[in-house]
């Protein structure tokens, strides 16, 4: 198969489309990638060919960055799979889900201290990971990338909230 820079991310890497990846080999393949199309090897070739070295270098980090961030990673295979996120347009939320951001919110708002915070960052790691696993299961065994996009929509929330918990322990760091 010949690739070009309008080849999946997953071709580019030659990773099954999944959301499954291994991490290390991902990380190696990135490294091997960027040695072959490092534009400093095409320092004496044509203009064209410097080009075209920089371009592959752009488009290989953009893949890697993509592939490597779970959500990303999620997001990107809607997409492929012709689901987009639509997330600026599309935040109709289970109402479960949407009294545990109310109450996390609230908790937010309310916390005295650091002890509160770290409990609050543990509880949304927690959750975080129990959806990364739902997100795998729904990915790779159901395939169904409606849902998919569903969860994805809802994980830009928890990630979100978590910076938000983030930004407030470094508050008190200062």
């Amino acid at each position: 198969m010949t690739l070009s820079l309008q080849s999946t991310d997953f071709a580019i890497f030659g990773l099954v489309p999944q959301f499954s990846i291994d991490r290390v080999a991902l990380d190696m393949r990135w490294k091997e990638l960027q040695r072959e199309a490092h534009p400093d090897r095409f320092a004496a070739a044509s203009p064209a060919a410097q080009r075209e070295a920089m371009q592959w270098s752009v488009r290989i980090n953009e893949a890697y960055q993509r592939l490597k961030n779970p959500l990303k990673r999620a997001a990107y295979l809607c997409e492929l799979h012709g689901v987009p996120i639509r997330a600026e347009d599309n935040t109709a939320m289970p109402p479960v889900f949407l009294m545990q951001q109310m109450q996390w919110r609230e908790d937010l708002d309310e916390a005295a201290g650091e002890a509160d915070l770290q409990r609050m960052a543990a509880e949304v790691e927690a959750a975080r990971r129990e959806m990364l696993e739902a997100v795998q299961t729904t990915a790779d065994v159901q395939r169904d990338f409606n849902a998919l996009a569903q969860q994805v929509r809802a994980l830009m929330f928890v990630e979100r909230f978590a910076r938000d918990v983030e930004a407030r322990l470094d508050q008190l760091g200062q």
